[in-house]
């Protein structure tokens, strides 16, 4: 039951248009609550909890993170060179990266 509130939650916060994506990463990642999840985000982030689903404040933060933006941007860090530097920047570990750093071994 928590999986479907959670996505519709962070969802609302834009995704990777704003935030959502990764409040999402601290609930499922943390077992996080959404208002704890949002805070540890914000801060990470150096926002407000309000910033968090703001598309145009939440567009220049992920482009100065290096964390990913929906649309592509020349020689800005996409896939899981973004997703490299979301773990990093929040502290967590994300599969895929694992996986993909046991491939360049």
């Amino acid at each position: 039951m928590g999986m479907p509130i959670t996505h519709i939650m962070t969802s609302g916060m834009s995704g990777i248009r704003a935030a959502g994506d990764l409040v999402a990463r601290m609930e499922f990642s943390k077992s996080m609550r959404l208002k704890p999840a949002k805070e540890y985000v914000a801060k990470k982030l150096g926002v407000s909890t309000f910033d968090l689903s703001d598309e145009y404040v939440m567009r220049e933060v992920r482009e100065n993170l290096g964390i990913g933006v929906i649309t592509s941007v020349a020689g800005a860090p996409k896939g899981h060179a973004a997703k490299m530097n979301i773990e990093k920047l929040l502290g967590i570990k994300i599969n895929c990266c694992d996986k993909f750093r046991k491939q360049m071994k």
